[in-house]
């Protein structure tokens, strides 16, 4: 166990991790109370997808001037300004929620600002972990970031069905606001010895060369390639369905009691959990290849039984096989993006693997709240499931992504 958590004997990232999970907490309260009040408001999947797109469509939008900002700001300060900006604007929701003017189109307007702000703050959080953390332990700097993302999935889930139930939206918009706040509080220290990273040769030419390099470390390296366009694809297969159409099948199966949802909720991040620790205690990753796309087959597999009419306790064991095998594809991909990238470009890199994700998640979101409409929040599990496995599978056919090494060519 030490050993997975050795990472965190270093200050500058204890603070990261420590107000990256309070606010994560935050954020799961708050969506599982945003998806609840859309659901009893409206009663429709097709609107709870729009909802959900309006938080993804700014990061396509922005990632990638988000991931060229990032490679010339220090990431630190890139960070603790957004989270600001961010507890400005959920507190002053918390304020509409509170005088009675909360309503879709603030639920809108509150997820396209959000999502804005994240392009920003995603790539720098990426690109900073491998700054403060030597190279012997990010495998452990990752797994615990994963585990930050985790705790806050088994902890904010409960949380926010009990907020539903007992103070509503409007303390759930509070305590979110809050997480923000001590969440850039707590990363203020690092700005004392933040510096910009080194430029590259673009750097003088224009955000547009800049841009056009970050695409090309993409495209000319082959591992990079072909694990961006697979592996973006195969999670927005997987995060329709689970976005859109569980509040609807556990309200189909279970009754409408938030808390059954939470609870499914909340089990998925115990998987991922466990495969935090074991990719913690590992000094390199065996076959990161197989551990990539393997992961996301078994996944994929495990999330398609939530199609079935299977009982409750079936249910959450998929979801933990579905946390560990997605948890162990995610920690591969991010020590072969760590490994193939040089610093200077770590931001870029990180954007345009946020924005393959989020050009195509709006899509899947739509057609998972198109399925679940007219057929049923089951087979649209069934479809999102079996559809990412067999992209995964396409990706391990090629031999060098079957006998890939974390080290750079």
């Amino acid at each position: 166990m030490m050993l997975a958590l050795r990472a965190l004997r270093r200050r500058d990232f204890r603070l990261l991790w420590t107000g990256q999970t309070i606010s994560r907490i935050g954020d799961f309260a708050y969506e599982i109370i945003i998806a609840w009040w859309v659901l009893l408001e409206t009663g429709s999947a097709a609107i709870m997808s729009t909802v959900l797109i309006a938080s993804f469509l700014p990061i396509a939008i922005f990632t990638v001037v988000g991931g060229v900002l990032v490679d010339r700001q220090p990431r630190a300060r890139v960070m603790v300004a957004a989270d600001m900006a961010r507890a400005v604007l959920v507190l002053g929701m918390a304020y509409l929620a509170w005088t009675d003017q909360f309503n879709l189109w603030a639920v809108y307007a509150l997820g396209i600002t959000i999502g804005s702000i994240d392009a920003f703050f995603q790539p720098a959080a990426f690109a900073l972990v491998p700054e403060i953390v030597p190279e012997k332990d990010l495998p452990s700097a990752n797994a615990l970031t994963s585990m930050s993302f985790q705790l806050g999935r088994v902890v904010g889930p409960p949380l926010g069905g009990l907020v539903t139930m007992v103070g509503g939206v409007t303390f759930g918009l509070l305590l979110n606001g809050l997480s923000f706040l001590i969440g850039g509080l707590l990363l203020a220290p690092l700005l004392a010895g933040a510096r910009a990273p080194e430029p590259d040769e673009e750097a003088e030419a224009g955000w547009w060369p800049e841009t056009v390099a970050g695409f090309r470390l993409v495209w000319d390296d082959p591992v990079l390639r072909l694990g961006t366009i697979a592996n973006t694809l195969g999670a927005s297969l997987l995060v329709g369905p689970f976005l859109v159409a569980l509040p609807f099948l556990a309200a189909e199966r279970f009754g409408e009691d938030a808390r059954v949802y939470g609870l499914l909720l909340a089990v998925f991040p115990i998987g991922f959990l466990l495969g935090s620790l074991w990719v913690g205690r590992q000094r390199a990753l065996p076959r990161p290849g197989w551990l990539l796309f393997g992961g996301t087959i078994l996944g994929g597999l495990a999330l398609a039984v939530f199609g079935l009419p299977v009982p409750l306790g079936v249910l959450l064991a998929a979801a933990l096989v579905n946390g560990f095998a997605l948890e162990l594809s995610t920690q591969a991909w991010t020590m072969v993006m760590q490994t193939r990238a040089p610093a200077e470009r770590m931001g870029r890199l990180a954007s345009l693997n946020e924005l393959g994700f989020w050009i195509l998640t709006p899509i899947t979101l739509a057609a998972a709240g198109f399925i679940a409409d007219r057929v049923g929040a089951g087979p649209t599990f069934v479809l999102g499931g079996i559809a990412a496995a067999v992209v995964s599978a396409i990706a391990l056919v090629p031999r060098t992504i079957r006998t890939m090494e974390l080290d750079p060519e």
